[in-house]
């Protein structure tokens, strides 16, 4: 899906559909500051990642969602990025009004929908007492999302009512998936996860993908596909954004100088360091260090 943002009262696209905020795919390729910074919604916002990873804090927990996985974050629930900026990588997301939010912050989502209010009373009712904030491996809300995407760009007879049918069937695919997932552990292998930390601490070697791949006991192919499955990227990309990652903690350090920080990352030298760092985030490490 190309990117597009569709945003109410600028966007001819979403006349007739008040209670759709904002709905859009953004592909972010560099990381800036303070670009997604914890704030109080009065919506529901569903998230839906197509590749990257991201470490998002929803509802005052931080949560990794890698491709395929969606986030809904709820009325009056906190969101943003865990350190503050949005992450490398590509999302499609869709802002819904909802007509009030009632009791234990029970919402009915209005006259457009065809769910019932006693309907939509229950799914948010679920939705709150699973504390689901994160679904793993959601393919078929992307398919309902490209479907809305192509209602409203093409306008064709009965889209109004088509939209608002996909944007109820969207919220019953989250409910269902909630339920089903409650007591369901991400299909993520402990392996990969340790095989990051141990990354982390050792950032100064210069880590080969058959080094990384050898740590988890696979071959180079099965584990760079893997890598990219799980987190849209490359192995030596993936390990250079956790470079970037360690970088930024340790420029928060007024006492290390760059050079060192360089070094201890992983990185050639300072100038490597810099090049790659502004290519990432749009400032060179001392850029960034004077605005933290």
């Amino acid at each position: 899906m190309n990117q597009f943002y569709l945003r109410q009262e600028h966007s001819p696209e979403l006349i007739g559909f008040r209670h759709i905020r904002e709905f859009g795919v953004r592909k972010n390729t560099s990381i800036q500051l303070d670009s997604l910074s914890t704030t109080i919604t009065d919506s529901i916002r569903i998230y839906y990642i197509l590749d990257g990873k991201f470490e998002w804090l929803i509802n005052d927990r931080c949560h990794v969602l890698y491709p395929g996985d969606l986030a809904i974050i709820l009325p009056g629930q906190p969101f943003g990025g865990s350190k503050g900026f949005i992450d490398i990588g590509t999302f499609c997301w869709i802002c819904i009004d909802v007509e009030r939010v009632g009791q234990n912050r029970k919402m009915v989502l209005g006259k457009w929908s065809g769910l019932s209010e006693t309907e939509s009373l229950t799914i948010s009712s679920i939705l709150q007492l699973n504390n689901t904030a994160v679904l793993v491996r959601v393919k078929e809300a992307f398919v309902t999302l490209q479907a809305i995407r192509d209602e409203l760009f093409q306008q064709e007879i009965g889209y109004t009512t088509r939209v608002n049918h996909l944007i109820d069937d969207l919220l019953i695919l989250i409910v269902r998936q909630s339920t089903h997932q409650t007591n369901l552990r991400r299909d993520f292998p402990q392996t990969f996860t340790k095989l990051e930390e141990t990354l982390r601490q050792n950032l100064s070697h210069q880590w080969t993908v058959e080094e990384m791949a050898a740590l988890i006991g696979l071959g180079t192919t099965a584990f760079s596909e893997k890598v990219k499955n799980y987190t849209g990227f490359s192995p030596l990309n993936y390990l250079i954004n956790i470079r970037i990652s360690e970088a930024i903690k340790l420029l928060k350090k007024q006492e290390m100088n760059v050079t060192t920080i360089a070094l201890e990352t992983g990185f050639y030298s300072s100038q490597h360091f810099s090049t790659t760092f502004k290519k990432l985030t749009g400032y060179t490490p001392v850029e960034f260090r004077k605005k933290t």
